[in-house]
């Protein structure tokens, strides 16, 4: 790590030789001896896509108020402050209807 000696900024090693460069007023330092540089190439990310939340979402018995279904998806959220319970939300499996339920 090197500090540029005019504007004080984080320089960084400089892609064609041996310097060190300030993004900000462009000043170079040489890297010194025995410096090694290694650029990581940039990889390729994967992205994961959930088409359904039926392999992600826990299940219980819970009566939907909208169609009377008797299975519902269900989740813990901390929606009010941190000495009070959390709320649980609730997603109806056959019509996606969402509900809570403040314990």
């Amino acid at each position: 790590m090197k500090f540029c000696p005019k504007c004080k900024r984080l320089m960084r090693p400089d892609r064609t030789g041996g310097v060190w460069r300030c993004g900000a007023c462009g000043a170079t330092v040489p890297l010194g001896e025995g410096t090694t540089v290694v650029h990581a190439a940039a990889r390729p990310r994967d992205v994961a896509v959930v088409e359904s939340k039926t392999a992600t979402l826990p299940k219980t018995e819970e009566v939907c108020p909208k169609c009377g279904n008797g299975e519902a998806y269900w989740v813990l959220r901390q929606t009010r402050g941190a000495d009070e319970p959390e709320t649980r939300i609730f997603e109806c499996t056959k019509c996606g209807h969402k509900w809570r339920e403040y314990q």
